[in-house]
């Protein structure tokens, strides 16, 4: 099975389910995830402010910040400006990716 990640319409879901007290297990059944996924994605995006305890919770807007703030600091090509350069010229000059990265 391939890895997907979870997109906004399943966090929204995810935060409407525990916010009806559902169970995990029965939220995992209902979005099409592993229970151990669920748990991970609370664990992952959970907010938590020390200042306004109150608002603790999971919300799917923030999560799905969070995450692609976690994936945007993952690519090389979006960080390093000199990297991105060299790269474009290869591919313009008519290298492969597979020569660029040897």
């Amino acid at each position: 099975m391939a890895h997907t990640e979870l997109d906004l319409r399943e966090r929204r879901a995810l935060e409407d389910m525990l916010n009806a007290k559902m169970p995990v297990s029965k939220i995992a059944a209902e979005i099409g995830r592993h229970r151990s996924t669920v748990y991970r994605e609370i664990k992952r995006n959970f907010f938590n402010d020390e200042e306004l305890p109150y608002l603790n919770g999971y919300y799917g807007m923030n999560a799905q910040k969070y995450a692609s703030d976690r994936r945007a600091r993952k690519r090389k090509l979006i960080r390093l400006d000199d990297l991105r350069s060299h790269v474009i010229a290869q591919l313009k000059i008519g290298w492969t990716p597979e020569q660029i990265a040897g």
